[in-house]
């Protein structure tokens, strides 16, 4: 991909308790696969249960560019994602990071 300059990122979600993660990973089982089949831009969308902390998500987002990010954004699927993971969560954090480098890129 030289010359393309990529645009990544990783959240974290804090989960309320054992039930709202269960309704969390459903959100994400439905979500995922619409962003597989609709978003090229989309190269890397991955989604981790955290290792002692059976409340935390990580996802790992990989977009081709900027504006393959905002188009991701404003996809209906991840608009009711948006909306709807609030009821499950006590908190997110967002890192926007430099384009990467390493194996694969």
């Amino acid at each position: 991909m030289t010359g393309v300059i990529m645009f990544a990122l990783v959240v974290r979600f804090y989960l309320r308790d054992e039930q709202a993660a269960e309704g969390f990973d459903r959100l994400v089982e439905e979500t995922a696969p619409l962003i597989r089949d609709a978003e090229p831009g989309t190269l890397i969308y991955a989604v981790h249960k955290v290792k002692d902390a059976p409340l935390s998500r990580v996802f790992y987002e990989l977009y081709a560019s900027r504006e393959a990010f905002d188009q991701h954004e404003s996809n209906e699927h991840t608009k009711r994602f948006l909306a709807e993971r609030e009821q499950y969560l006590t908190g997110v954090r967002v890192e926007f990071l430099d384009p990467p480098t390493g194996k694969g890129f």
